[in-house]
């Protein structure tokens, strides 16, 4: 215990010094929301999301159940034969107040793109992860304007003529770009308007980038009109 304590202030000198570099060299990492540990709950348990957790039901039985719906979608999940990774997806889901299952998996480019489905929301039923080599998730509904995104000129132009539109999910892919040295961008678009119900005022497109391994390397915003 004592050598721990010792070791510790050295690490962070170490670290600090590694960070200092790295910016100096002009490398800044992305900022990365890490949905898997903080929608799902997967990562904090060690689990990667992958095809296994998908599972395809009906709920039919849960939308006039006595018991909380979440309750029944897990019973459901595991009654109709759910994989463990599908159920620990939906505990995890429904422990955020979130009841919610994945419905789909995909490979795009070699990135993963989990389909999340959200049976009992009035609206937005469905949502969007993409999943990279190291495990890391990106919620393509999450943060669509940003502060990096809100700052640029061309939102300020855009909001200026439109004040009261705000993103809608889901965002719908909208194919891809080939990167430097064997990377890739994965396009997502948004609408925006200014209620559920209204006609949209402009849409907003989000390129997530990947190097050549399919690590997440950060978003970029490809086009607002």
């Amino acid at each position: 215990m004592k050598t721990l304590y010792r070791t510790t202030p050295l690490l962070l000198v170490l670290a600090l010094a590694a960070c200092q570099n790295r910016q100096s060299a002009g490398e800044v990492p992305p900022v990365v929301h890490d949905v898997t540990a903080h929608t799902t709950g997967l990562g904090s348990t060690g689990g990667k999301l992958d095809a296994s957790a998908v599972w395809n039901g009906s709920l039919d039985t849960c939308r006039n159940a006595a018991t909380a719906s979440d309750t029944c979608l897990i019973d459901t999940l595991r009654k109709g034969g759910a994989s463990a990774a599908a159920l620990t997806a939906a505990r995890n889901l429904a422990a955020q107040d979130n009841p919610g299952y994945v419905s789909a998996w995909q490979s795009v480019e070699g990135v993963g793109v989990a389909t999340l489905e959200f049976p009992f929301r009035a609206n937005t039923n469905e949502g969007t992860w993409l999943v990279d080599a190291s495990g890391r998730t990106v919620d393509v509904d999450r943060d669509v304007l940003d502060d990096n995104t809100r700052s640029l000129p061309e939102y300020k132009a855009f909001i200026a003529g439109h004040p009261d539109a705000v993103p809608f999910a889901p965002a719908i892919a909208s194919g891809s770009d080939a990167l430097p040295d064997g990377g890739v961008r994965l396009r997502y678009r948004t609408p925006l308007r200014s209620c559920h119900a209204c006609a949209d005022e402009g849409m907003l497109t989000i390129g997530y980038d990947f190097d050549a391994k399919r690590n997440f390397r950060g978003r970029q915003l490809v086009e607002l009109r």
